[in-house]
């Protein structure tokens, strides 16, 4: 994405750093994050970014090896700002001070008031017909404190426990603030973000029109007259990048819908007839639910579990690159979440929060190389990219359903008893949900099978039978959910419907965590 301008993300550890590139993407700015660690002069030279942020992060700038970015970064002549911690490193390298101190910290809604300064960073905050009452809300998360501001910059800004909540340096673009304009519960975040952008001087060019044919150019120059295959999973993502690489090479295209059996109630002939039928594309069918859950029995541990599927994904596709004659690639439907969530921040597996299967690359033997058309995108830009291509928007809209299908969302051992019995539980919620007109409010909903039974009464007798979870989240990215507020009336049809209609389920749960806490999915 060279042609566009670029703005560089660099990610000093904060939980929400991915919030910074969406608020950006909305934006129409073309921005990546890069771990602080990578980010060295040649690759500042090499990026060329137009702008550049510091994230917030958990450490300290005074503790031995507190994560800096390159000296390069102050020098390149491009504006920066600087979120949290990202404040606090700017303040400490050019010449500030930081300190903790007792009855300092900040955490969560906090009020920041205006002082006597104004600057173009701040368009359409403080409204000024609130006068010496004006303030704003913002979202803080801080143990340490900015104690001395560096030279060149002036304090526009002000909260109870930050006096330099708000600071600038305009001579050299410099602008950094203590609280997190990215989350939610700073509502005037977005505001900020678009500020410094304009003052950066960004075309806000980078739009799913554009994407398209950039992406078509770049499939065709990798692909050449090569075959490709395509692990089409009948989601979102990886329909979206077969539609997409299709449209770039046409049948040199050969589709491999693995059915692993753990797919949702008809969805196996629902993507056939879909792609094969309608889109007329190259498809093969590969039914290898004996080989998964032959290798899933009595596997509870859900890393495993995510481990073994990603393993036979592999084969399975190595298999069919064979016989479909001299593929030399496999595309996937990678999400730049994925990406971000599978890479450690640090290198080790301390902070990986899980792992997906259809990231890390590709072993040496399977002899094929990666086609990864989204990779850059977060989920909404996918379906942004999915009207573009014209696909159906019932289908785009569909809730997300992950790689390893049924098996995350059936904690503990696999059976072929539960995925059935977790199947017609699942067909049940979602009619409810469409029935009631709540599909497109919802993020993601499903039904997950709970390694527990529970005694019952039905029908004067005694059940001992499986309790069943409800998950039903709102969210925007996938990044950050909540979970979805129904009525007690629809929790209770619902629980109801699906006691009366499903044999083996005698109670259920509605989950009702966010994330963080919690993940979308329960495993």
């Amino acid at each position: 994405m060279t042609q566009h301008d670029r703005l560089l993300i660099i990610d000093f550890g904060s939980q929400v750093t991915q919030l910074i590139a969406r608020r950006l993407r909305e934006l129409n700015v073309y921005c990546e994050i890069h771990p602080y660690n990578r980010v060295d002069d040649a690759f500042l030279a090499a990026f060329k970014p137009k702008a550049i942020i510091f994230s917030g992060g958990p450490a300290s700038v005074f503790a031995d090896g507190a994560p800096m970015p390159p000296a390069s970064a102050f020098t390149a002549g491009v504006p920066i700002l600087g979120i949290c911690y990202g404040q606090q490193v700017m303040m400490h390298v050019l010449g500030g001070k930081v300190e903790r101190g007792h009855g300092t910290a900040e955490f969560g809604r906090a009020y920041v008031s205006p002082t006597a300064l104004t600057h173009p960073i701040l368009a359409g905050w403080f409204p000024p017909e609130d006068g010496p009452l004006s303030r704003e809300q913002v979202w803080m998360s801080h143990g340490d404190h900015v104690s001395e501001i560096a030279p060149g910059f002036a304090v526009y800004g002000t909260s109870p426990n930050a006096p330099f909540a708000i600071t600038a340096d305009p001579s050299r673009h410099f602008y950094a603030v203590q609280f997190h304009p990215e989350v939610h519960h700073t509502p005037k975040g977005a505001q900020l973000y678009e500020n410094f952008v304009k003052l950066a001087g960004f075309k806000g060019d980078w739009t799913m029109g554009a994407y398209r044919e950039e992406a078509i150019a770049k499939i065709r120059a990798q692909v050449g007259d090569q075959k490709v295959i395509c692990g089409l999973s009948g989601g979102v993502d990886s329909s979206v990048a077969a539609v997409l690489i299709h449209e770039a090479i046409g049948d040199q295209l050969t589709c491999v819908f693995v059915d692993h059996g753990l797919l949702r109630l008809g969805e196996a002939e629902q993507v056939v007839t879909m792609f094969r039928d309608h889109y007329q594309m190259p498809l093969i069918h590969a039914d290898e639910s004996a080989l998964f859950l032959g290798a899933l029995e009595g596997v509870s541990d859900p890393e495993v579990k995510r481990k073994t599927i990603g393993r036979l994904f592999i084969d399975v596709f190595q298999k069919h690159a064979t016989a479909v004659g001299g593929a030399k690639f496999l595309a996937q439907g990678t999400l730049y979440p994925d990406v971000i969530e599978s890479v450690s921040f640090s290198g080790g597996p301390s902070v990986t929060i899980k792992s997906h299967h259809n990231v890390g690359g590709l072993p040496e033997k399977m002899g094929l190389k990666l086609v990864e058309p989204l990779r850059e995108l977060f989920k909404d830009e996918v379906r942004a990219l999915g009207h573009e291509l014209g696909l159906p928007p019932a289908f785009i809209g569909r809730h997300p359903f992950p790689g390893p299908g049924l098996a995350i969302r059936c904690p503990g051992e696999i059976t072929t008893e539960k995925l059935d019995i977790l199947r017609r539980a699942d067909a049940v919620y979602i009619d409810q949900i469409r029935k009631y007109g709540l599909y497109d409010e919802i993020w993601q909903a499903f039904a997950a099978i709970l390694p527990m039974k529970t005694v019952g009464v039905m029908g004067d007798g005694r059940t001992y039978d499986y309790a069943l979870a409800l998950r039903a989240v709102t969210s925007v990215d996938g990044m950050t959910a909540d979970y979805y507020p129904f009525t007690h009336e629809f929790l209770g049809e619902t629980a109801t419907r699906i006691i009366n209609e499903v044999n083996g389920i005698n109670r259920v749960f509605y989950d009702c965590t966010s994330k963080p806490p919690g993940t979308i999915e329960l495993e």
